[in-house]
């Protein structure tokens, strides 16, 4: 026979103050693994949203960045009039050859400089890229040093809010526009017009670091692709932009997350711990009652069973109390170094319902761990000696 859920209830509820230490110690751990959570699918989120599945990120062969790749004009114009391109209402093929270069900007939040990626662009940018917007002034003007800045970009560095006039390169710009990508990574970047970056940069006419081309659909991008592969004139990978993104997102989110388990776990080692100590003093101090149990027909299982459900019980709590506590961290703004592009890159934590699902799992698992042991330890008191100190 099963003891009464009500037994336990009970039980947690007179022993509130030696069990609100095992709940506080679960909470905290749970707290930690889930912002780590958060914090890596923040970070990939970012990326990742950055690209539209409709768009073509061509780069030079074998290269893992835009920083490392090198595209001719002569290639960009052998994409400009290749298969599955998509046209503007102009007419014109939608493709933004484009450069890419890091530069320091001062970082307001630490007071020291931190690198920053700043893309040369064409006036086809905005109509290629899809979800962006001007959230203030107007689009650089080709030719000129006039810049367009995301919107964490200028909050992240000094000097950059609109009319701003920034010196960078050897020259100063101005600051024309506000950039609103919807949180994506191009929040993060400066923008300037791409002949002018150039120049500026001191890189040789016609060189661009990628080409991205809207394409007409998943079958005009299978058709782009097997297009430029087999061109004897070229040699260059095709993603789409959310496949490069992804890839840019895998390193540093996997550690991310590995930190968090290995935070988490060591952590959790101590949780554990408070819980065996908060259910073996219940088990010695309750060696009574349990004696009464057994001597009443409860089998061990059950109380094994009763036990268990206890511990099982605190951790519950002490995992909603954990991940209470982690979600106003959702929607927080914060920054790292992007060890793909070496740039820092404002993302917003992500407290995700499998983040929530996964610390509530990871509460209950510490539970049942620190609670075996005693539980274990009450179903083998021995029941007369037990009964004879009533």
């Amino acid at each position: 026979m099963a003891v009464p859920l009500l037994y336990t209830l009970r039980s947690v509820r007179v022993r509130w103050a030696s069990n609100l230490v095992a709940v506080l110690g679960i909470a905290g751990v749970v707290a930690v693994f889930v912002a780590m959570m958060a914090m890596a699918h923040g970070f990939q989120k970012t990326l990742v949203q950055s690209g539209s599945p409709r768009n073509a990120l061509v780069q030079r062969g074998g290269s893992t960045t835009e920083m490392v790749s090198v595209m001719t004009l002569d290639q960009v114009r052998v994409i400009e009039d290749a298969p599955g391109i998509a046209h503007g209402g102009d007419g014109r093929p939608l493709v933004s050859p484009e450069i890419v270069v890091v530069t320091a900007f001062h970082h307001k939040a630490s007071d020291a400089d931190a690198l920053a990626q700043v893309r040369g662009v064409t006036d086809r940018a905005l109509l290629v890229h899809e979800g962006l917007r001007l959230a203030g002034g107007r689009f650089l003007t080709p030719g000129t040093a006039e810049l367009v800045v995301g919107r964490n970009a200028a909050d992240m560095y000094t000097g950059f809010s609109l009319g701003a006039r920034p010196a960078f390169g050897g020259r100063t710009w101005e600051v024309v526009g506000l950039l609103d990508a919807g949180g994506s990574a191009y929040d993060s970047e400066v923008w300037a017009d791409a002949g002018v970056l150039g120049q500026a940069y001191k890189r040789p006419y016609g060189l661009f670091s990628s080409v991205t081309a809207r394409t007409e659909g998943p079958a005009g991008l299978a058709l782009l692709r097997r297009a430029l592969q087999g061109d004897p004139r070229l040699t260059v990978q095709v993603d789409t932009e959310v496949e490069y993104y992804a890839k840019q997102s895998r390193l540093l989110s996997t550690l991310i997350r590995v930190l968090g388990y290995l935070v988490a776990a060591v952590m959790g080692v101590g949780a554990v711990f408070g819980a065996f100590n908060t259910m073996y003093a219940a088990v010695s101090a309750r060696a009574r009652e349990i004696a009464t149990l057994r001597a009443l027909g409860f089998s061990a299982g059950s109380v094994v069973a009763a036990f268990l459900a206890e511990a099982l019980l605190l951790s519950l709590a002490g995992g909603l109390l954990g991940c209470t506590a982690a979600w106003p961290l959702n929607g927080l703004t914060t920054s790292t170094l992007n060890w793909q592009s070496f740039s820092q890159m404002a993302f917003a934590f992500q407290v995700t319902p499998d983040a929530l699902a996964a610390g509530v799992l990871f509460a209950l698992a510490m539970g049942f761990a620190g609670g075996l042991l005693p539980a274990l330890r009450a179903a083998r008191l021995p029941v007369a000696q037990a009964l004879r100190e009533l």
